[in-house]
């Protein structure tokens, strides 16, 4: 079965994901190859095409072991359309818990086609200099794993001549998944004295959640997700997680999870 096009459809509000489906899309050499980047808040009401020929790459973080909510809310305004899909997840290297079973099923229910699934391991979102959580992961060795687990899937494919040959994906997790566990009421905060009010940290804010008032930047606390993108994108340091509870679930994930983890990889060719 000949793949001529792929459609890379993501939720990176850190580019780590987005580097990630990039990766699997080079196992496609010569392959035409579209982005569908769902991360700006204009992508909530956007009306997207069905998906049609080809392959999607469907790629997501993982933030307390399920899929963002946000990223699921945009994620269904797509129709999959019997497209074949790679689903994968991005997570910080402590697990994935039920994020890729949960991206499996969001798949099959917008239309798409499940035939490979993959977890791969990126920067955590709470990562800062002083406490290094997976850093600069994906890293090349992770974009090499992933571009070999794209040519893996086009061989695979190139091998059947129907996707009616193709069974069920299967891949780990629990049904019903685990609780969403994030933390709520807390968010990154401008140091006045560093910030330079150049607004930044709210052109990259995933949700829109961070606004100039009476000359300083503000962020509301409920559309907060805790991606941090504010936090690595600023210029001049000025954002920073200062809560106590953010201070704790650092030195619990340096303790206990700094064994480098690697990606875990499903087919069902």
């Amino acid at each position: 079965m000949r793949i001529d096009s792929l459609k890379l459809i993501y939720f990176s509000p850190t580019e780590t994901t987005r580097k990630l489906v990039s990766a699997i899309a080079q196992g496609f050499p010569s392959t035409q190859v579209d982005h569908l980047n769902l991360t700006m808040p204009e992508s909530a009401s956007r009306d997207f095409a069905n998906s049609s020929d080809g392959l999607a790459i469907i790629g997501m973080p993982v933030y307390g072991g399920r899929l963002p909510a946000e990223a699921v809310a945009r994620l269904r305004r797509i129709n999959g359309n019997s497209t074949p899909a790679v689903v994968v997840v991005l997570y910080g290297n402590r697990a994935y818990d039920d994020a890729l079973i949960e991206l499996r099923d969001l798949a099959v229910e917008l239309g798409f086609l499940p035939i490979a699934a993959g977890a791969f391991v990126g920067e955590h979102s709470f990562s800062d200099e002083n406490t290094l959580i997976a850093h600069r992961r994906p890293d090349q060795e992770d974009l090499t794993r992933a571009a070999e687990f794209g040519a893996a899937i086009r061989t695979r494919l190139d091998d059947i001549s129907s996707l009616e040959e193709v069974p069920s994906m299967q891949v780990p997790g629990n049904i019903p998944y685990t609780d969403y566990r994030v933390l709520r009421g807390v968010s990154p905060v401008s140091d006045d004295l560093i910030c330079t009010r150049c607004g930044t940290c709210a052109t990259v804010c995933p949700t829109g959640a961070i606004t100039m008032q009476n000359n300083k930047m503000v962020t509301d606390v409920g559309q907060c997700i805790l991606c941090c993108a504010c936090v690595k994108n600023c210029t001049t340091g000025g954002r920073e997680l200062l809560d106590q509870r953010i201070g704790n679930l650092r030195s619990m994930l340096v303790s206990k999870f700094s064994a480098r983890k690697e990606p875990e990889t499903y087919f069902s060719l």
